[in-house]
């Protein structure tokens, strides 16, 4: 069944995303003390006494201001309310009625949907006259609350939100395979995310930065769920500054921990960074799945018959590490080859979760020991006497041998080469570690 789902909207800086944090129990949400923080149109689940339901924290809007970005969030919101079956109006208790709060009140009569009128810092009984100034909005009975401290209304508001909900037992689907589409500043991860959910869901625009927080959005994609995760664009650390951006590379980094399959975005038209060798570690670092998109590939000019496998190559040679990654190249604009990021993740999750049988693992290993013995160290040698997979997502390994550290590093890039030619795990990375087994 379809959640119900509430959209919080007010003008900036008014408390929608501590509001969001008090609802889902957790700093999901950006807060800073700068206006605009939210852009996007960001998904969260509530669950209130058995009653589940959909938060989404809108951006702040200024009715008028012509600004690219404010224009854009103020269709986000639009949107929201749409899509919406309650719209809650966060109001600001200490700074009193704003001019703007009267054109939002305006827009949201004609909505059409049930409008929950609530009065935000209402801290103290001093504070609590204050409420019955926004009567003056024409748009219902003010609820006060404190977003910030949890006291006031908050479960008064609840009860009366979710009086019609159905309590139920919230079903989580644990084949539900989450990705997140993740790269530098600028490299078309918004564009991707908007031409897969073939909506306007997070805004696109060349300002470097757009996109502040990880933007959660499902979709069913041949009858196979999937979370479609858009995040901030990771700069050099030196270039990122203190505050809101630090917070959104933060939140882009734990969308990496969190996702089972991360799509890394490479700008075509500006080739291989540093930047983009530092995220794929991160990416492998987290142990997660996988997918290398090319994006912008309809731009690349002069295309031949080897343009990809000549960028291929060039992938491999300055991203060494990820040669198990495949690669896809597609455009945005044009949609093309944009449906293999759902195909790939699915293939990349069926690698990450192959499990070997112990009989097999050990055969190829032996094989592999004989061809290419380890070379002898101080008159000793590596000896592995079993081997076993204790774990998947990523495939994890342990080698009992005779000596830990005769097991040098190119070994084990020779160990894990030898166990992707013979079991695939293509877009996993592999975890291989060693113990001694004493009296051997």
């Amino acid at each position: 069944m379809k959640k119900p789902i509430i959209a919080i909207v007010g003008r900036p800086n008014v408390g929608k995303s501590t509001f969001v944090n008090r609802l889902v129990g957790a700093r999901q949400s950006i807060v800073d003390d700068m206006p605009g923080v939210t852009r996007d149109r960001i998904y969260f689940d509530v669950e209130w006494q058995h009653k589940y339901f959909t938060v989404i924290d809108t951006g702040g809007i200024i009715p008028g201001d012509e600004d690219e970005i404010m224009l854009s969030i103020f269709d986000q919101v639009q949107i929201a309310c749409d899509e919406s079956d309650k719209i809650i109006f966060l109001v600001d208790g200490k700074d009193g009625v704003h001019p703007a709060d009267k054109d939002i009140a305006n827009i949201l009569r004609k909505s059409g949907k049930k409008v929950f009128l609530v009065v935000n810092k209402i801290d103290s009984i001093q504070a609590s006259a204050m409420t019955a100034d926004f009567y003056s909005l024409a748009i219902g009975e003010p609820i006060a609350i404190s977003a910030l401290h949890g006291s006031g209304g908050v479960g008064d508001l609840l009860e009366i939100l979710t009086e019609d909900f159905k309590a139920e037992d919230e079903q989580i689907d644990e084949n539900t395979i989450k990705i997140a589409i993740v790269g530098r500043p600028n490299a078309g991860k918004s564009s991707i995310v908007n031409a897969l959910l073939k909506e306007e869901r997070v805004i696109v625009s060349e300002v470097s930065g757009t996109t502040r927080d990880s933007i959660d959005s499902k979709i069913n994609y041949q009858n196979k769920d999937f979370v479609l995760i858009d995040t901030a664009g990771i700069r050099k650390k030196a270039k990122v500054d203190w505050g809101v951006e630090k917070f959104a590379v933060d939140r882009a980094i734990r969308s990496i921990r969190d996702c089972d399959v991360a799509v890394l975005v490479i700008d075509a038209t500006e080739g291989i960074s540093d930047q983009d060798k530092k995220i794929s570690a991160l990416i492998t670092e987290a142990g997660k799945g996988i997918v290398i998109a090319v994006n912008k590939w309809d731009l690349v000019e002069n295309k031949q018959t080897n343009t990809m496998r000549d960028f291929e190559k060039k992938l491999e040679k300055d991203i060494p590490f990820l040669s198990y990654a495949p690669k896809i190249y597609i455009s945005a604009i044009t949609k093309q080859r944009i449906n293999q990021i759902f195909e790939k993740s699915i293939e990349v999750c069926e690698q990450a979760d192959k499990r070997v049988s112990t009989g097999l693992l050990n055969k190829i290993i032996n094989e592999a020991y004989a061809m290419n013995p380890p070379s002898t160290v101080k008159n000793k040698r590596l000896k592995i006497l079993y081997t076993t997979q204790i774990n998947t997502a990523p495939p994890t390994f342990v080698m009992f041998s005779n000596n830990g550290d005769l097991m040098k590093d190119h070994y084990k890039r020779y160990l894990e080469k030898k166990l992707r030619e013979a079991f695939g795990f293509f877009g996993t990375p592999i975890r291989i570690s060693v113990r001694e087994r004493s009296g051997k």
